[in-house]
């Protein structure tokens, strides 16, 4: 019995979890907020999952930043038939207005787009 479950817990889909950073993200001042994953439209974060511009990452194995109100993530991507993995962090701006995106070597920041 006990191999089953572990089993089953081995081979079942991820489910879906939200994140504190969910939402959609202008990638610029003048980026279209109802275009998620193309250029010139925005980003989004949604139970787990980074949608970038025709590329996407699973979030897993959540690391909480000692004294930071951030969160470090595994990225599982995948996009225009490539595979890949990267460690990133994100954090949200006092205001929770932007979110911080830190990839090794780069750091991106995010506008919030209005809800709706």
């Amino acid at each position: 019995m006990r191999i089953a479950v572990l089993l089953a817990g081995l081979i079942a889909p991820a489910v879906a979890f939200a994140t504190p950073y969910d939402g959609v993200y202008r990638q610029a001042a003048n980026s279209e907020c109802g275009l998620v994953g193309v250029n010139g439209g925005a980003l989004e974060i949604r139970d787990g999952i980074f949608y970038g511009v025709e590329m996407q990452c699973v979030m897993t194995n959540p690391v909480n930043v000692i004294d930071m109100d951030a969160t470090l993530y595994s990225m599982e991507c995948s996009g225009e038939g490539q595979f890949w993995d990267e460690r990133a962090m994100l954090m949200k701006a006092q205001d929770n207005s932007d979110l911080f995106m830190i990839w090794d070597g780069y750091v991106f920041r995010y506008s919030l787009c209005p809800a709706g």
